[in-house]
């Protein structure tokens, strides 16, 4: 579509010739997310809505308690630190951002008065700024008003290297964020940004007092006492937490939302397993809402026979796959294992990467583990589809791996192991426990026992596998071993945040508390330079090509084999009514949800 087409059609919306939903579809088609589409318009002065949250309670409080189970227990309350999906999840009962997604991609406002547009002086036309207007009344859950303060405040806690904040990614390519009044804050950027609702917006989005944070910005950033005891602006206030265990809350009520939240008090159970967390809710009925059911689909089928509950399935952008490590988790470089320094023995052969990607059976692991709620894919960025990639095709054959592997030069020796120049190929592969999977593990070290692969399997406790605790040498972010496999969320309706996790500015390493997003490690300058065009590609059709490329760019390396996207499994109680978008946390509209019966 070139520039003529696109602004005739935006003419025809504001004469009503075309709806504005016909408008966004017509975008979509040609690779525009709807939140691009939506914002094309909001620039042209053409006020967008978003979904309507539904909710139908008429005052606050008298839901009595809300029980979640999270079996990948919360380790921390600080939603900067939340290197996992559970511990984000967890800070949503406490802490907001300015908006949120909802299922539709649509930005819905929170903590803002108002979405930015071009209509309400919000975007500025040229790309390089955007205003936000922040609701008025809002206060701390210690009664201190939140102000444009402390949005600047956030900017800078995020942006400090030293503050090893893992939401750094969405603050640092943020030139400056400044103070209008209390109640107004102008972001500018450094070049023009077609994805502005990256910084406040969604999980790394929410926002921490400055108050109660002010004095722990930096190296300090770890001691400040409300990290495990949050004061926000959410629905709920802290009454307890006790990391791997539980988290308490109760109904806040100065929420600035005056017939929200339904529900009296919320308690997260963490810890157990995916299976026995389905039971709770789908056939038992003892919880209310079961997160990441990651179950063999035959067995969510028959615990739903309970009739206590059921399964709900939103398509999502998140993939479960294996990455390969880059580096050396067994040589210790300046005090740092798995240094960028080093190189992995035996996956810096390519030969050894290809082969491995042909022995991971996905439509096996499709079918047998994952069911209806998973899609076999060759591809790391799968959702919204006009990123997907045409390009890329997964096949499983033990014997081209075979054939791979002896050109290379690697031998059977007598014990059936494969090795060169004295290298035996043996690997750890870990991840965390759980029934899936651990049957996924095994599928897979079955194929590369017959190409003559040795795989030592390892099997982690997820609260401690998806652990914020930088002295843990378990968690997948220091990835102390060869290979590991974990579920990686795409958290927004636009995939530039979710792209930037293999950058080389991403590395997780010993510097930034090994809360950078790039955990595998691979570095790519082709990768590095493209996303950079792509942050600031403002026509539509091109950005979606190069964030192909970057996809294309990542799995055709074979140190990141993606295996299966995941539709978003959780379990809800009969008679709970709960807004959940595929685009946010779980919890991220929990203050509108209630139970009809």
């Amino acid at each position: 579509m070139n520039e003529r087409d696109l602004r005739r059609q935006i003419a025809d919306v504001k004469t009503g010739r075309l709806s504005r939903r016909e408008f966004v579809q017509r975008m979509i088609a040609v690779g525009l997310t709807a939140p691009m589409a939506g914002a094309m318009l909001a620039h042209s002065g053409i006020a967008v809505a978003a979904e309507a949250i539904p909710y139908k309670p008429t005052k606050a409080g008298g839901g009595g308690p809300l029980k979640l189970l999270l079996w990948q227990a919360p380790t921390l309350l600080n939603p900067h630190f939340a290197v996992g999906t559970k511990d984000q999840e967890a800070c949503r009962l406490f802490y907001e951002p300015l908006a949120g997604w909802d299922k539709e991609g649509n930005l819905v406002p929170i903590l803002a008065a108002e979405i930015p547009s071009k209509e309400n002086g919000g975007l500025a036309a040229d790309g390089l700024s955007v205003i936000w207007k922040l609701k008025p009344g809002v206060k701390w859950h210690d009664g201190k008003p939140f102000t444009a303060d402390d949005v600047v405040f956030n900017w800078e806690y995020a942006n400090n290297p030293e503050t090893s904040a893992v939401s750094i990614g969405s603050y640092k390519n943020v030139k400056a964020v400044e103070k209008i009044d209390d109640l107004t804050v102008k972001l500018i950027f450094p070049q023009p940004t077609p994805f502005w609702a990256d910084a406040f917006v969604a999980s790394f989005g929410c926002i921490i007092p400055k108050h109660l944070f002010g004095d722990y910005i930096g190296a300090k950033s770890r001691e400040a006492p409300a990290n495990l005891k949050p004061v926000g602006t959410g629905p709920y206030m802290f009454v307890d937490f006790k990391p791997g265990d539980t988290v308490a809350g109760k109904r806040f009520p100065d929420y600035h939302v005056p017939t929200q939240p339904y529900f009296d008090t919320v308690e997260i159970k963490g810890g157990g397993d995916a299976v026995s967390a389905a039971r709770a809710v789908l056939q038992t009925g003892e919880y209310d809402y079961g997160y990441n059911l990651q179950v063999e689909d035959e067995i969510l089928t028959k615990l739903e026979a309970g009739g206590q509950g059921k399964t709900e399935l939103t398509l999502t952008g998140n993939i479960e796959y294996i990455g390969l490590n880059v580096t050396d988790p067994n040589v210790e470089v300046d005090g740092e294992r798995a240094s960028l320094k080093t190189k992995h023995p035996l996956f810096s052969d390519p030969e050894v990467r290809r082969a491995i990607n042909l022995l991971i059976d996905r439509a096996s692991v499709q079918k047998f583990i994952y069911g209806r709620a998973g899609v076999a894919t060759p591809n790391f960025l799968n959702n919204p589809e006009r990123y997907r990639s045409k390009n890329n095709s997964f096949e499983f054959s033990i014997e081209k791996a075979n054939q791979i592997l002896d050109a290379a030069g690697w031998k059977k020796g007598a014990s059936g192991i494969r090795e060169k120049d004295g290298k035996p190929l043996k690997f750890v592969f870990q991840t965390s426990i759980n029934g899936p999977r651990q049957k996924n593990q095994a599928i897979i070290k079955q194929a590369c026992q017959k190409a003559g692969i040795d795989v030592e399997l390892k099997s982690v406790v997820a609260s401690v596998f998806f652990s914020s605790d930088v002295a843990n040498p378990d968690t997948y972010t220091h990835f102390y071993c060869d290979m590991q496999m974990y579920q990686t969320t795409m958290p927004q309706a636009d995939p530039q945040f979710f792209m930037n996790q293999f950058t080389s500015w991403e590395c997780a390493t010993k510097e930034n508390k090994w809360q950078g997003r790039n955990v595998c490690r691979w570095q790519n300058k082709d990768y590095d330079e493209t996303y950079k065009l792509a942050q600031s590609e403002l026509d539509p059709v091109k950005r979606a090509a190069l964030f192909i490329k970057l996809n294309d760019l990542v799995v055709r390396d074979n140190y990141v084999l993606p295996e299966i996207n995941r539709l978003n499994a959780i379990g809800v109680k009969n008679g709970m009514v709960l807004y959940k978008s595929g685009w946010d946390n779980d919890l991220a509209f929990i203050a509108s949800w209630y139970r009809a019966s």
